[in-house]
């Protein structure tokens, strides 16, 4: 069976997806495709280059989410991310946030489907890894099916590898980022529709997605699914996910073991335990004593790894590799 890590992967979320999580998924899940959270191409250009964009090695497949309007800066930082061993690069069409469209990129771009295309045109050009847009249904007024379907076909002029539908439209004028991602409706029907329709096309299907039977019913009408929140309040999900979704059985070292060496060789760099421990919050969904667990490793607790929680966590089915 050949795998394709995008049949299943996890949403570029800010404040979310850094090396830290990632880490920790990967001890989770062996296959799913993980996203860096959005960096600037501009950022990529002129910043730290090693502090923005290092990886550990076990996190492939990997890709990274970069934002920007400008065509030839984004070549060059898609360059530079292959260089740097990434598996792809995925240019954020999605963001709705007022301070992202002041610079003219995010969401706001499904507005000039014309810029994007040659965005991903010299991208292309510039990298042999896969380059892929993740977009919204639509924005503002822009919201029908045709709109989208325009600014789909436009792109794909592009010989874009994959197209990452989030189905809620974004409203750029008086909603902030978290209420687009809860306020407007989810419209599933619509990127079913585009895949029935542009069946050469590579669709993923982002939004509202939590748990793996959900998954493979999407699995039914699209190529793949991605998955953004549910990632970080119910992280064991993706326990079963290799199996379940991509038919391996891949035995995992023990979580809390790996975490507690990862935690303290980062410490002998500077790193603060609550920096990492943050990303396990959610291990206690739904367990008796998960307030206590959750509060300890929003802080860094030094002794969270001695919670009675871990017992219960290990004898509980979904929890098997813990």
């Amino acid at each position: 069976m050949r795998l394709v890590p995008h049949t299943l992967s996890i949403a570029p979320m800010m404040d979310v997806t850094d090396r830290h999580f990632r880490f920790f998924l990967r001890l989770i899940t062996k296959h799913t495709l993980l996203y860096t959270p959005m960096i600037h191409a501009k950022a990529i250009l002129l910043g730290d280059r090693q502090r923005l964009l290092d990886f550990n090695p076990m996190e492939h497949p990997i890709a990274i989410q970069l934002g920007g309007g400008n065509p030839a800066e984004l070549a060059q930082a898609a360059k530079i991310c292959e260089e740097f061993g990434y598996d792809e690069v995925n240019l954020n069409v999605g963001c709705p946030s007022s301070r992202v469209q002041d610079g003219n990129f995010g969401a706001c771009l499904m507005a000039t489907p014309e810029l994007v295309a040659e965005a991903i045109s010299q991208m292309k050009a510039a990298v042999k890894i896969p380059v892929t847009v993740k977009h919204r249904v639509g924005i503002d007024d822009r919201d029908q099916y045709e709109d989208m379907l325009d600014f789909v076909d436009t792109v794909a002029k592009a010989n874009c590898d994959r197209f990452i539908v989030h189905a809620r439209k974004a409203w750029l004028n008086g909603l902030n980022p978290k209420q687009n991602r809860s306020v407007p409706p989810l419209c599933y029907d619509k990127v079913y529709r585009l895949k029935r329709e542009r069946p050469e096309l590579t669709i993923v299907i982002n939004g509202g997605i939590r748990t793996l039977d959900e998954t493979r019913t999407h699995l039914d009408q699209v190529d793949g699914v991605m998955i953004g929140r549910a990632a970080q309040e119910t992280p064991l999900i993706f326990v079963e996910a290799d199996g379940k979704i991509f038919g391996t059985n891949t035995r995992q070292p023990s979580i809390f073991e790996a975490m507690g060496e990862y935690i303290e060789k980062e410490k002998l760099a500077g790193i603060h335990p609550r920096d990492i421990t943050r990303h396990l919050a959610g291990l206690s969904h739904g367990m008796p004593g998960g307030k206590t667990w959750r509060a300890m490793a929003m802080e860094g607790h030094p002794d969270l790894f001695k919670q009675p929680i871990l017992a219960k966590l290990a004898v509980e089915r979904r929890a098997t590799n813990i």
